[in-house]
């Protein structure tokens, strides 16, 4: 039986933006916010979501990968009782909950760096961080230099030669799981996060919680190197999160398929076995929208997400088509949305409704999520796949020309009835073939089986 996190929709949300939390924090009264949440709960339920990705969740001094208090809820998100009622509130909708894992460095509140800070070379912490040097200084001018991620003073890198640092941090984990009931964690950074400690983490979790699911935010690299038996379930999704949207503004569809033949095609795919994090977009790039030449190409883009393999992510916003760009900083890709508002004006009308169809698609038809893949039609503009599981395929059919397009395609196997799952229609095969007309900048579903 395949574990919940092998087959699901997730959905993403960064709180300081969506609940429009100040980017900064004074250290004033806690602002309940994430008690607004709970008016999202309903919506995931609408767009079939089996997970919400939330965070970063601990106290921070800014944008919330700066950690001062792992054990607290951000005081401008809430209180540790508001968090433990809105996982509650999801568990009863069916919903897990993921949270942000910032363990590849703290903020410079955190009181381990603190410390070092009023005793130096006294402070029983000093080997806590990367590269502690009493003879340097830093951009702060705290008498003393470090090594920080990418350059970045405000977020210094943690020691995991340190066997104290990393017992602080499975308690810390340990806590959120007791605590929270949490069921995985993203971990931030975890193309340059310790292996060794990716390894006990998956141990660790797996005594708390057997199904507890961890992925991490890679970028490059060979993806098994991270998710594999002894480390993580999954990692993001990069190398197609760009094909997704290029291969559509280039008119090449090649260029998806090539990725996807690569990493999970039946015969040879280098992460078959694996379920990797899908996205069109997240907090750290473009809006998809954005990226996008022709807005026409949603949904084909959001088709080939839903249906090729890994789990798809929908970025809380996104399923709009509200905007933002990456340029000076990434404020502009993590606005406040009032759920309300937005669903009463959307920027893109009607493509809520479209994934809402789509998730209800993946989710009744589990070939999509759990069926091996095979490429069945490949130009330049028109891309078709199956995905197979025992005597029954669903196959996907996507357009990014701008006229309509005649398509024959070839089908996997046998069958004498062809069911069009966005309109319920019959279809009955030729010679062998599936022959249908994809609208412009259109997409289609067919069942088979």
């Amino acid at each position: 039986m395949a574990a919940w996190y092998d087959n699901t929709i997730f959905y993403h949300i960064y709180p300081i933006g969506l609940l429009g939390a100040e980017r900064v924090n004074e250290g004033g009264p806690v602002q309940h916010r994430l008690r607004k949440l709970n008016d999202w709960i309903g919506h995931m339920k609408e767009l079939s979501v089996g997970a919400v990705y939330i965070g970063p969740l601990f106290e921070s001094a800014a944008h919330g990968y700066d950690t001062t208090d792992y054990r607290t809820v951000d005081r401008r998100l809430g209180d540790n009782e508001d968090f433990r009622q809105f996982t509650a509130a999801c568990h009863e909708a069916g919903i897990r909950v993921v949270v942000d894992g910032v363990f590849n460095h703290t903020g410079r509140g955190f009181f381990a760096f603190q410390d070092i800070k009023k005793n130096r070379e006294n402070s029983r912490y000093r080997n806590w961080y990367k590269g502690i040097n009493f003879g340097w200084n830093s951009a702060y001018n705290d008498g003393f230099s470090y090594e920080s991620w990418r350059g970045a003073q405000d977020l210094v890198n943690l020691n995991f030669w340190n066997r104290e640092v990393k017992d602080y941090l499975f308690d810390v984990v340990r806590f959120w799981i007791r605590e929270f009931d949490i069921d995985g964690i993203r971990l931030d950074c975890a193309d340059v996060l310790d292996f060794d400690f990716q390894k006990e983490l998956r141990w660790v979790t797996s005594q708390e919680k057997q199904d507890f699911w961890l992925m991490g935010e890679v970028i490059h690299g060979d993806y098994a190197r991270w998710a594999n038996p002894e480390m993580l379930h999954s990692v993001t999704n990069y190398e197609l999160n760009k094909g997704l949207w290029s291969g559509h503004n280039d008119h090449n569809y090649f260029e998806i398929a090539h990725t996807i033949r690569r990493q999970f095609d039946e015969n040879g795919g280098i992460y078959r076995g694996r379920v990797l994090y899908s996205f069109a977009d997240n907090h750290d790039v473009s809006r998809v929208v954005n990226q996008l030449r022709e807005k026409r190409h949603l949904k084909p883009l959001y088709t080939l997400l839903y249906t090729l393999p890994g789990d798809p992510s929908v970025y809380y916003g996104s399923e709009w088509g509200i905007e933002g760009e990456k340029r000076c900083g990434d404020n502009a890709l993590r606005p406040a949305v009032d759920l309300e508002a937005i669903t009463r004006d959307p920027p893109c009308p009607g493509l809520e409704e479209f994934l809402v169809r789509l998730g209800q698609i993946r989710t009744e038809q589990e070939a999509i999520g759990l069926g091996r893949y095979r490429e069945l039609l490949l130009t330049n503009r028109q891309y078709a796949f199956a995905r197979i599981l025992d005597q029954t395929a669903v196959i996907t059919a996507v357009n990014n020309d701008e006229n309509p397009a005649q398509v024959w395609i070839r089908l996997p196997f046998e069958a004498d009835e062809i069911t069009d799952l966005m309109t319920g229609e019959k279809i009955t095969p030729q010679s062998g073939q599936l022959n249908v007309t994809l609208d412009a900048c259109g997409c289609g579903l067919y069942r088979i089986g």
